[in-house]
């Protein structure tokens, strides 16, 4: 999700829940993602992910920003919106149980995001997985882009 602020664009990103990062800000804020379900269109995968994992139901126009490939191998496809959330306000994130410590057999139930924000493009890129800001790139060109040809 993108908007406009004060002639600035501003990205929409999400840092996990769970107990890995409690203290980090840099290199774990990410772009609403998930799994695609058997038979699920990656757009529809895309959207069902975002809206479960902040609350916001996407809505388009959509731009496709194609994809990228993270560390671990996983394949990221993804898609822009524009759209606007009162920041501060709480998300609405699904839960994920974790063992932790792992094996210590104690399990805990975590939101699989823990807080999102607006950012402008520069911030957003100190917050982000380093292999996702090609995505936001991508979305700051095509808004160029189409800003310079209107």
């Amino acid at each position: 999700m993108y908007r406009q602020m004060d002639g600035e664009l501003q990205v929409f990103i999400a840092r996990p829940g769970g107990p890995w990062f409690p203290n980090k800000e840099h290199d774990v804020w990410t772009i609403p993602k998930g799994e695609v379900e058997p038979g699920e269109q990656l757009l529809e995968a895309a959207i069902r992910e975002f809206q479960e994992e902040v609350g916001i139901e996407p809505s388009g126009p959509f731009i496709e920003l194609g994809s990228i490939r993270q560390k671990g191998g996983k394949t990221v496809h993804a898609w822009a919106f524009s759209g606007d959330w009162e920041d501060g306000c709480p998300i609405q994130s699904n839960t994920v149980d974790i063992e932790w410590p792992p094996g210590s057999g104690r399990w805990s139930t975590w939101p699989e995001i823990d807080r999102a924000a607006f950012f402008t493009v520069p911030a957003a890129r100190e917050r982000m997985k380093f292999t996702q800001q090609p995505l936001i790139d991508r979305l700051a060109e095509l808004l160029a882009r189409v800003t310079v040809e209107a």
